[in-house]
């Protein structure tokens, strides 16, 4: 499927899928009929399906994964089909839907269409977040905030070097555009779209009035210091907590060189998405 090397660029992939891997949402009654609906169209279409465990799934096995879930699901399989070279579509099982293309509903004419090749590709820029010797990948956002519930940090933060100073709050989002309507977003981050080649930094319940939403670049670090005394902070990936970042402790996070490749239809635009996704009208 050729794919463009440009972040948020899409390209059609022009050709029928042979063979496709299935990532299905953790809950299965949530599903209902959906895989054996899922299974009737790739039997028609003479695709097989590969339903299995994420891990089982080897990278060149399969040529494109398709996700019967919501957006924690999506990105499940984001991040185990990064750097493969395998897009991720997604019908929506879920409650918001955002990153997939195709409603439950219209899961056999949606689903039908990508096999027969109208699947479009978007490249979305991910994230490196590296602590305490660690380096981890996001695809949707980086979280700083505090290890303890009800305990507000002191995060100095620097971009490119250059000092902004020192920031009481309940913790900071680097997000990247497709992660930025998400948690982002619910605490009045900018919303980026996927052209973008740029993350968005926003405060969460800053005590600093100079603390408002910054969009940056690639090529300028975010540095993160942890300059609480006696309180960790936490550091989330994606939602998950991958380490602690103790008091006089740093965080460094960067737009990444690796995309997350995200199938859609000729349709499914962004801003389509944005409007049915969030209510407007």
């Amino acid at each position: 499927m050729p794919m463009s090397s440009n972040a948020g660029s899409t390209m059609p992939s022009g050709s029928r899928v042979k063979r496709a891997a299935v990532v299905l949402h953790g809950r299965p009654e949530a599903l209902g009929t959906g895989l054996m609906q899922l299974e009737a169209v790739a039997a028609r279409e003479g695709v097989e399906l590969v339903v299995a465990a994420d891990e089982s799934i080897a990278p060149g096995d399969v040529e494109l994964a398709i996700v019967l879930g919501g957006d924690g699901t999506m990105l499940r399989a984001l991040h185990r089909f990064l750097g493969t070279g395998v897009p991720v579509i997604g019908v929506n099982f879920g409650r918001v839907g955002f990153l997939s293309a195709i409603p439950k509903d219209d899961l056999d004419v949606g689903v039908e269409r990508v096999f027969r090749g109208e699947l479009e590709v978007v490249e979305l820029a991910t994230l490196e977040v590296e602590t305490g010797g660690e380096r981890f990948v996001a695809v949707n956002d980086a979280v700083v905030t505090s290890g303890e519930l009800g305990r507000m940090v002191e995060l100095e933060w620097s971009v490119g070097g250059e000092d902004f100073g020192r920031v009481p709050c309940d913790g900071l989002i680097c997000s990247t555009p497709s992660g930025s309507t998400a948690y982002n977003l619910s605490n009045g981050g900018p919303v980026l779209m996927w052209a973008l080649d740029a993350m968005a930094l926003t405060f969460v319940a800053p005590h600093d009035l100079r603390a408002r939403p910054f969009v940056v670049p690639r090529g300028l670090d975010l540095l993160v210091r942890n300059q609480t005394a006696a309180v960790d902070c936490a550091v989330l990936v994606d939602g998950h907590r991958v380490a602690d970042c103790e008091s006089g402790g740093q965080v460094s996070i960067r737009l990444g060189a690796e995309r997350s490749l995200l199938g859609t239809l000729p349709e499914a635009t962004f801003v389509r998405r944005y409007r049915q996704s969030f209510g407007s009208s």
